[in-house]
């Protein structure tokens, strides 16, 4: 499960008593403010650490808790732990949102700069992505995830219907000329 230690102050505590207290604080919270008040202090955040990770998992993601919960989070716990940040980053957006998808990951001026897509093989100019940027690697995924959670909880994915379609008496033929 993930380590006590990821949470300062909150030794004596069950780790999923935590975890819930801090959602059910989330979401008591208007969920744009908690964003936009991660989304700021990981611009201003230097380096990642064990801490800055445990508020973004307790501010904004909704399946890790229950995976922590159920002990199928030892992976992203271990990388958390020996400092993988990146990796780490990588794995939370797998786990919280598997419909986003790196689209870009680049280097360049001393900067980072992350893209990500719900849907990677569409030409860039038809793509709704996200686009953001951080000297730290990890940071700037960790901002483009939170971005993609807060496009999640805005715009939900709309269900696709499919026409209902009557179906045709037995013996239509269609009469067009074809020739």
């Amino acid at each position: 499960m993930i380590s006590r230690t990821m949470f300062a102050g909150d030794n004596n505590d069950d780790i999923s008593v935590v975890i819930t207290r801090r959602i059910v604080m989330a979401l008591a919270a208007d969920y744009d403010v908690i964003a936009d008040r991660l989304d700021e202090e990981l611009r201003t955040t230097p380096r990642p650490t064990r801490e800055l990770f445990a508020k973004v998992v307790a501010g904004v993601c909704t399946r890790i808790p229950s995976l922590v919960k159920a002990g199928k989070s030892v992976g992203i716990e271990r990388l958390i732990e020996s400092g993988a940040w990146a990796d780490s980053a990588l794995a939370l957006l797998e786990l919280e949102l598997p419909m986003w998808k790196v689209r870009r990951l680049v280097h360049e001026s001393g900067e980072w700069f992350c893209s990500l897509s719900r849907q990677p093989n569409l030409p860039v100019e038809l793509d709704d992505s996200i686009d953001v940027s951080h000297e730290v690697l990890a940071l700037a995924i960790l901002r483009a995830f939170i971005e993609a959670r807060r496009r999640n909880n805005v715009s939900p994915l709309r269900a696709v219907t499919v026409p209902d379609l009557s179906s045709m008496p037995v013996g239509t033929i269609c009469c067009d000329n074809f020739v």
